[in-house]
């Protein structure tokens, strides 16, 4: 038992600067998850609901510089826990490609703000721990290798097929629940995740792309019967779904 008044104090004190301290292991979301709650709301473009982004609205708030200045200056040594990382990247990964679509304001697609020769995710995204990055290297270079497919429901590349963009950020402290709710909410729309039709499956190409990453898994029908019950591994993927590139924004008169 500490019987001296200042021992306790200076115990007191030490208990309070590491809590900041662990507490402090991740970035603070808040701003972005306050501007995700703003400018992201259930939408529809194509015949296709999804949740849709203002990106007009969205680079006119004086706030989301300072989310861009956060991941700049952010120290990813920081991060300790395999989820903490996974959470940062996945957050990083959907806030350029954001910003890419500010920045180049394509009026079609995010592919738009490349080209054949540059296409968009080898270009410079943006700086992140006081590097510049690219969307690329974020998705096959650091979040693939980390063995977390529930990933691909997670990160957005800005268009109608993507998976929804989730309307705040993600955090280690529930990673697990939020992205399983991803893959539920992905793998249930019919015009994006997964349609049965006769007993077989049109499913999304992110399952083509990206399927080695599901064989830890036992393979894709087995990861999508886990978060499917309706789906077995007896039933044939016939073929995959076509995938809109269009930006996932509010439709205009054009659309």
């Amino acid at each position: 038992m500490i019987k001296s008044p200042m021992l306790k104090i200076l115990f007191l004190l030490t208990f309070l600067v590491m809590s900041n301290l662990s507490a402090a292991s991740e970035l603070d979301w808040s701003t972005y998850s306050r501007l995700l709650q703003a400018y992201v709301q259930p939408g529809s473009k194509h015949h296709i609901a999804l949740n849709v982004v203002n990106y007009q609205a969205l680079s006119a708030n004086k706030d989301w510089p300072k989310v861009l200045d956060g991941l700049a200056q952010f120290n990813t040594d920081q991060l300790h826990t395999r989820a903490e990382k996974i959470a940062f990247w996945i957050n990083a990964y959907n806030i350029l490609a954001i910003d890419m679509v500010i920045r180049h304001r394509p009026e079609q697609s995010i592919r738009d703000a490349g080209s054949i020769f540059s296409p968009v995710w080898k270009k410079d995204a943006g700086i992140v721990s006081g590097k510049m990055r690219t969307l690329h290297e974020i998705e096959h270079e650091i979040l693939r290798p980390m063995g977390e497919p529930r990933m691909h429901a997670a990160i957005v590349c800005a268009s109608v097929s993507c998976p929804d963009l989730k309307p705040s950020a993600y955090d280690a402290a529930h990673l697990g629940q939020q992205l399983d709710e991803q893959v539920i909410s992905f793998l249930m729309h019919a015009n994006k995740g997964v349609r049965i039709e006769d007993n077989t499956l049109h499913i999304s190409k992110i399952f083509d792309w990206f399927e080695d990453d599901f064989q830890a898994q036992g393979g894709v029908l087995a990861f999508i019967h886990k978060y499917r019950n309706d789906v077995n591994t007896k039933m044939t993927i016939t073929d995959y779904l076509d995938y809109d590139w269009s930006l996932n924004t509010s439709p205009t008169k054009k659309d």
